[in-house]
């Protein structure tokens, strides 16, 4: 028969509560009693149950997470394994909860101060309004955001410098001499605003602002558009065509690549590609492109999340991250006309 609490507390010769609060009040006992009665209910092979302790402390051990794409997406998966990787071995659980549209984000933040889903609250890549920050505020829930475009309202922040990584893909592709530059972005049809934009915007300001005269076009690609088919009829569709693509993010690059390549366009001899991300499949596909790390982002907003619940000082709340640019062979000079495929300097393609 499994031992209770009672004979912990009959062979420690202390009360229950005591016991109880041994376990999850520690800073209410005495060090001696403490280790005595861990001692004994190690004995004992005793544990207080995880309803218990949830019960006791007031809290729920729970972290909401709110993702509006996928968890299996690269950014979402990297992130996950972060954040796990802390929160697991403090005892807490995160729950993942799918918003699609801004509605579904005010029905959450309207939910949560009654029935208190979780002890913080996680917001990757997209944006909170004042309604949202107002209703945590009430309930002393924290708000961390994670690659959102400000750090407005947010308890914490962690976030790669997008802007700093556009300039680097694009003084990157200046350097090589490439002068015709088209930006291929992902145009969501949901009602949330992603921090991604901010990167379609960081293009259009950097090549506005180059010394070097640009000549820049933009494609947006289109929720549904799996294969990238209105992109690309778009983007062959250019006179004259570009030198060079810069995409959003690397699974637009290496969609994009693999498209070109099917109907005989060669990268880089015929058009450089760079992405953003450095995903799983960058390096074997030599996608030059622009490196952030999600599971050092979701790290660092554990840590500083679990601070912040513990009542503790949070050492730099709102962090912005410097990538990384990586080189590989999807960028090059551009190439004079009779080392290129005539296929792509106009003639017809697909």
């Amino acid at each position: 028969m499994a031992s209770t609490i009672q004979d912990v507390a009959d062979k420690a010769h202390v009360s229950v509560s005591t016991v109880s609060r041994a376990f999850t009040r520690p800073d209410l006992v005495s060090e001696k009693t403490r280790k005595k009665v861990l001692a004994i209910a190690e004995e004992l092979n005793f544990a207080v149950s995880r309803s218990a302790t949830v019960f006791q402390s007031g809290r729920s051990f729970r972290i909401a997470l709110l993702l509006s794409a996928p968890v299996t997406l690269w950014f979402n998966v990297q992130l996950y394994d972060g954040l796990n990787s802390v929160f697991h071995d403090e005892g807490y659980d995160i729950s993942i909860y799918p918003i699609g549209q801004a509605s579904e984000r005010a029905a959450f933040f309207s939910s949560m101060p009654v029935r208190r889903y979780a002890d913080a609250v996680i917001v990757p890549s997209f944006d909170i309004d004042t309604t949202d920050v107002e209703k945590m505020r009430t309930v002393g829930i924290p708000l961390a955001g994670v690659n959102t475009s400000s750090p407005e309202g947010f308890d914490i922040w962690e976030s790669t410098d997008d802007y700093l990584g556009v300039n680097m893909a694009i003084q990157h592709l200046v350097s090589l001499g490439h002068r015709r530059i088209t930006y291929v972005s992902r145009r969501s049809t949901t009602t949330l605003s992603y921090s991604a934009n901010s990167r379609r915007q960081a293009f259009t300001d950097i090549c506005r602002n180059s010394p070097v005269p640009l000549h820049t076009t933009i494609i947006d690609v289109i929720d549904g558009d799996l294969h990238l088919d209105g992109a690309f009829a778009e983007l062959i569709a250019q006179s004259p065509r570009p030198t060079a693509i810069c995409c959003q993010e690397d699974g637009i690059a290496i969609a994009l690549m693999c498209k070109l390549q099917h109907f005989g366009v060669h990268i880089p001899q015929d058009v450089s590609i760079i992405g953003f991300d450095d995903n799983d499949y960058a390096y074997d596909m030599g996608l030059t492109t622009i490196r952030q790390i999600p599971r050092d982002l979701g790290v660092q907003t554990a840590l500083k999340t679990l601070s912040f619940i513990n009542g503790e000082p949070v050492n730099e709340p709102y962090a912005k991250h410097k990538p990384q640019f990586v080189c590989r062979s999807s960028t090059a000079s551009p190439f004079d006309s009779s080392h290129r495929n005539p296929r792509w300097d106009g003639a017809s393609i697909g």
